[in-house]
């Protein structure tokens, strides 16, 4: 592996000695090999844009932009090196040349010397031979007049007619005239030959050359070996039988990288016109020569203008655009006017211009996993991300529906948790359409699916559009024309729906879909399907706003595009703060107030909770007012908060009994809608939404829709409704505990929330709302039964973690305690999504280990644990070790580094783990190279020596188990980089390299490596392609292997050879005890041979080598001889 320091020398001289054009192109170069994100690609690039005059400016940027080069070497070499040559070499026309056009040479080869070569049957010798030709006229000083080459000799003969390329046998000659074979020399000025030596123009006239400077897009014949000068497309002759013209030949350049703008095809000489034929010719996409073979007629032919020369004539324009009728642009107007008025306001009368901070979006992928049924369809899952590589991933909103691939984005999920800001984020994007930053669409529907009746089997997609959407109203008359422009471009339509979470079961969805875009029977749910299935208006582009843990999982086979949204960061927790209050002095004092508090500040990484922080300081004095401590707490005093101000507003309080039972009703259906059945008074309603509990819409021409404002309320009611009501038992109250190991998940999100309350509230001292709770003592025993009878050893990580928060929900220290007791030793949350609240809250609940006396081990890995939460839990007493994302952990030991916490720093470098260390994608080579590298170095990448350093990384000294799992397709090439560092694993004792089509060149390298390996005892090389060659370098290494007890060659391609040199050691390795060499290619010669040694080899328990090519009779002969050698 190449040394940082070497890396980091020639990133410094790059820096000093180029230009910012050539800093700005290397780092684009940078960014498109993926070497690092579009945001840190931006923030090098600002930090790049001034003049680096100071030294110590250098070495900070060198180091910032040499990290990720070293990290990703084998892409960025190249790069680097290259940026560094054009850094030396002079840029065209320092010396004072003249700089040549790239088609300035195109004319030198005279049109004799074409026409004579291509006059017979051209063959793959002939296009060699022309290649050769044109890269030697390339040598000469292309500056002088074009020169002509001498034509080769040959018979000066003058076609009568030109012969067929199928003759009958009779007329086929015995023999092709050779051709002279052309010498590389300089090529004599020729004059052309006079205009009374041509033949005159018959019926068919001579071929035709026409130089054409572009790139055709066609199937062009196999390049020559080396550098290419021209490519030879065959002969097309499509021209109508009354045009005099013979074959037409076309030479042009090859093909560029990049896209080639179209230039029209120039005449063969000075001052001549090509033909009124040729020059409007047009091809089809497939190649000339398919298109000649199947016969097919051109398009009609339109002499140009003579008053317009050949390039006025066919300059390529873009197609017109359609023509949009007025009640059209009509219609788009108000719709964006309508928008830009209803999308500007956010809860709480703010203003998304002031008060909208804008989070990251996070790409993520999907991973193909079976089933445990082979018969089963394959499933799609998110790729779990660290937090390195989460940074790496990061868009921004005008990115959504940038088109990555060869297909259009036509259907893009954003996921993001409840309260993440998932419909501002869409009010945002319809405000960009309003503000014409998406130009690809002219329409723009919004869809809530709280507010929709997604069962009715009476709407059409007309209905959804304009009635159901958030849109303006649209007369009949106008509305039929926009439909019928909307059907026909649906390629400018966005379709957004919003909360889809509401639309409830997705079972069948996929199946029964609507056809007919103007059939009016159809629900919501089947017009969505017919829109994702694209049986209607195909070609529409569709968002749906989901969260994560909920329905969506069930269509991410279907998504073309899944953006996550993130939380707040604590940079932007402090801008939403102070844009939330106009006073700066209670700004200051607010921020402070909820930067004391480490659980509040978690929570408002979530921008719904975050305003729940700032509606309590708001309304109370910031100094003396004691901040909530948990999430129950937090929501129960904001909606007591809500229904005193409006009792004092109005003089009265309204009972809730009623909306507590309606919560509940829509919790158990998955909706957040009010039963139209259910009938209040409009001033309990106007009451309700006042105090933002609930929220209401106004339908074109149709009654006012009421539901609830967020998922956070609507849960905290239906708790109260369990809690409070007389008609709920304990068995019912406990069905909602989902913390059961067998029992099958809920509503996702949901259900964590509703269970996170029922243990907050249960544990609740007093609140108005809870005044008449009946018989809470008795739910609170049986609900503390349940948790001293539950295991949480035998629960999946995401539910173990929805156990931490219900204890800590309780603020119950009795149970907090009872908890830690019965934890695993070995606690890992491996695969679940960790944000900052989490953190705190396992670091709070074990923090009662100490007490305990117990110590745990913790995975984190797949997490993407936030750096401020690993820092939390690695700091942990009761913390033994750790295993977290690599990448991550060094990015932590970088910021404790910085930060100088040298005690942290050192419990994290040493309780860090990475055995067994799995491999199975090439970053986590590259990952454990950078961890070699610190161990060696005793140093960080961006650092010094460190103390904590001192003795290298214990991770790396300890590493016992290493197993690689790249498979057939990356195996060979990434194992060559593991080779490289396995000198640095002095005690690994189990190394498994199974099925990674290992060769005999990467057998060589693993041969070297074992000799230091001492500590080496199982050793699995099966399923690979390791040969004879292979084996004997194997075999001499394995000799001195002093502690394998396991060697597998099973299923190699070792043959008698290879099996003779394993015999000859297998003596001498007197720790061995088991060889698997079966399924090889020896016969029973090289069988006779370890049964040979095998005698010799007394400490050995078992041989197997059964094979094909050995004989039955001859293995069962040696089995009897010996009773060690083992069958299948």
């Amino acid at each position: 592996m190449v040394p940082f320091q070497d890396v980091l020398s020639n990133v410094k001289k790059l820096l000093q000695g180029s230009d910012s054009d050539l800093l700005l192109i290397f780092l684009s170069q940078l960014l498109e090999a993926n070497v690092f994100s579009a945001q840190y690609f931006q923030s090098l690039f600002h930090s790049l844009d001034h003049d680096l005059e100071n030294l110590s400016d250098v070495e900070d940027q060198a180091r910032r932009l040499a990290l990720p080069i070293w990290q990703k070497w084998d892409v960025s070499k190249e790069i680097l090196f290259s940026a560094l040559d054009n850094m030396a070499d002079p840029q065209p026309g320092d010396n004072g040349d003249e700089q040549i056009a790239p088609d300035q040479w195109r004319l030198e080869i005279p049109d004799s010397v074409l026409l004579d070569i291509i006059s017979n049957d051209l063959t793959l010798k002939d296009i060699e031979d022309l290649a050769a030709l044109c890269a030697d006229l390339k040598e000469f000083d292309t500056t002088a007049e074009p020169v002509e080459c001498p034509a080769p000799e040959r018979e000066e003969k003058l076609p009568e007619k030109r012969p067929r390329r199928k003759r009958a046998a009779e007329e086929q000659p015995a023999k092709k005239t050779p051709r002279v074979k052309r010498k590389r020399a300089d090529p004599p000025s020729v004059k052309s030959p006079p205009a009374e030596e041509k033949p005159p123009v018959s019926d068919v006239v001579s071929p035709q050359i026409l130089h054409v400077p572009c790139v055709l897009n066609s199937a062009p014949l196999p390049r020559p070996s080396g550098p290419a000068s021209l490519q030879i497309i065959l002969s097309f002759n499509q021209l109508p039988p009354s045009v005099p013209l013979g074959p037409t030949y076309v030479l042009v350049s090859p093909p560029a990288v990049g896209p080639v703008t179209q230039i029209v095809p120039l005449s063969p000489t000075d001052g001549a016109v090509a033909p009124v034929e040729l020059s409007m010719v047009t091809h089809p996409p497939s190649s000339l020569s398919d298109t000649a073979s199947r016969g097919e007629q051109p398009s009609p032919l339109t002499p140009t203008s003579p008053d317009k020369t050949p390039l006025e004539e066919h300059t390529h324009t873009a197609p017109p655009s359609p023509v949009i009728p007025k009640q059209v642009e009509d219609y788009i107007q108000q719709l964006k006017s309508h928008l830009r008025e209803t999308c500007s306001l956010m809860p709480g009368n703010m203003r998304m211009d002031t008060h909208y901070i804008n989070t990251p979006l996070v790409q993520r992928k999907l991973v193909i996993r079976t089933g445990k049924n082979a018969n089963k369809c394959l499933e799609k899952e998110l790729v779990p991300l660290s937090n390195s590589e989460r940074r790496k991933a990061t868009m921004d909103r005008n990115q959504v529906f940038q088109k990555c691939g060869p297909k259009p984005k036509r259907l893009i999920t954003i996921l993001g948790k409840a309260g993440n800001g998932k419909s501002m984020f869409i009010q945002h994007l319809a405000l960009d359409w309003t503000a014409d930053l998406l130009p690809q669409f002219q329409f723009v529907f919004l869809l809530n699916c709280k507010v929709l009746d997604l069962t009715r089997p009476n709407y059409s997609l007309k209905d959804l559009l304009f009635n159901l959407s958030s849109t303006t109203v649209c007369d009949d008359s106008d509305s039929e024309v926009v439909f019928e422009y909307i059907c026909l471009h649906p390629d400018k339509v966005l379709i957004v729906f919003d909360s889809f979470d509401d639309i409830g079961d997705l079972e069948g969805l996929l199946q029964s879909s609507a056809t007919s875009a103007t059939d009016n029977d159809y629900s919501v749910r089947q017009l969505f399907s017919g829109l994702s299935q694209k049986k209607i208006l195909s070609g529409c582009t569709l968002l749906i706003a989901s969260r994560p843990k909920d329905v969506l999982n069930q269509l991410l086979r279907k998504v073309d595009s899944i953006l996550e949204l993130g939380c707040f960061s604590p940079e932007d927790i402090d801008l939403y703060i102070s844009n939330y209050f106009a006073d700066p002095s209670k700004q200051e004092r607010a921020l402070k107030k909820i930067q004391s508090e480490q659980y509040i500040f978690s929570l408002c990484s979530s921008p719904l909770l975050c305003s729940f922080t700032c509606f309590l300081l708001k309304y109370n004095e910031v100094d003396g007012y004691v901040l909530p401590t948990t999430l129950t707490d937090l929501c129960l005093k904001v909606f007591d908060q809500c229904l005193e101000l409006k009792t004092k507003e109005q003089g009265s309080k309204q009972d809730i009994t009623q909306l507590c039972t309606l919560a509940w009703e829509g919790f158990k259906s998955s909706s957040s809608l009010l039963s139209q059945d259910q009938k209040f008074s409009q001033d309990f309603l106007d009451y309700c939404i006042n105090c933002e509990v609930l929220a209401s819409k106004q339908n074109p021409g149709k009654n006012q829709i009421t539901y609830f404002s967020n998922l956070y309320t609507q849960n905290l009611l239906s708790t109260l409704h369990l809690l409070q009501s007389k008609d709920v038992n304990n068995k019912t109250l406990l069905a909602q505990m989902v913390l059961h190991p067998r029992r099958k998940k809920g509503n996702g999100e949901c259900q964590d929330i509703l269970q996170r309350f029922v243990m907050g509230l249960l544990y609740q001292n007093s609140s108005p709302v809870l005044e008449c709770t009946a018989n809470s003592q008795a739910k609170r025993t049986a609900v503390e039964t349940h948790l001293k009878n539950l295991k949480p050893g035998n629960l999946t990580p995401s539910r173990l973690l929805e156990l931490f928060h219900c204890i800590y929900e309780a603020n119950n220290i009795k149970l907090a305690k009872l908890l830690v007791k019965n934890l695993p030793e070995k606690l890992s949350f491996c695969g679940t999504q960790l944000t900052p609240t989490d953190t705190y809250i396992i670091s709070n609940i074990l923090q009662n280990a100490k007490s305990l006396k117990l110590t745990f081990s913790i995975d984190l890995r797949d997490t993407c644990v936030p750096l401020s939460g690993l820092k939390d839990l690695v700091a942990l007493g009761c913390i033994t070790s750790f295993r977290a994302p690599t990448m991550d952990t060094i990015d932590l030991w970088e910021e404790l580094h910085r930060s100088s916490d040298d005690l942290t720093l050192k419990h994290a470098i040493k309780k860090f783990t990475i055995d067994p260390f799995k491999v199975s994608e090439i970053s986590h080579i590259e990952t454990l190279q950078l961890l070699v590298q610190i161990h060696i170095e005793k140093k960080l990448p961006m650092g010094d020596a460190d103390a904590a350093l001192e003795n290298g990384v214990p991770a790396v000294r300890n590493l016992h188990k290493l197993e690689c799992e790249l498979g057939q397709q990356n195996g060979s090439g990434a194992f060559l980089k593991l080779t490289e560092i396995l000198p640095a694993l002095e005690s690994l004792q189990h190394l498994d390299l199974e099925n990674n089509k290992l060769g005999n060149v990467e057998a060589e390298k693993l041969a070297k490596a074992l000799q230091s390996l001492t500590s080496l005892k199982m050793l699995n090389l099966s399923q690979n392609c390791i040969g004879d060659a292979g084996a004997q370098k194997l075999a001499l290494a394995l000799s001195t292997a002093a502690s394998l007890q396991s060697l597998s060659l099973y299923e190699n391609f070792i043959s008698d050879a290879g099996a003779e040199n394993l015999a000859s050691v297998l003596p001498a390795m007197k720790s061995l005890l088991d060889l698997d060499v079966k399924y090889n290619k020896f016969t029973d010669v090289g069988a006779k041979k370890l049964s040979a040694a095998l005698k010799n080899s007394p400490s050995m328990k078992s041989l197997q080598m059964w094979n094909n090519c050995i004989p039955l009779g001859v293995f069962g002969h040696l089995r009897l001889q010996d009773s060690r050698i083992k069958p299948l």
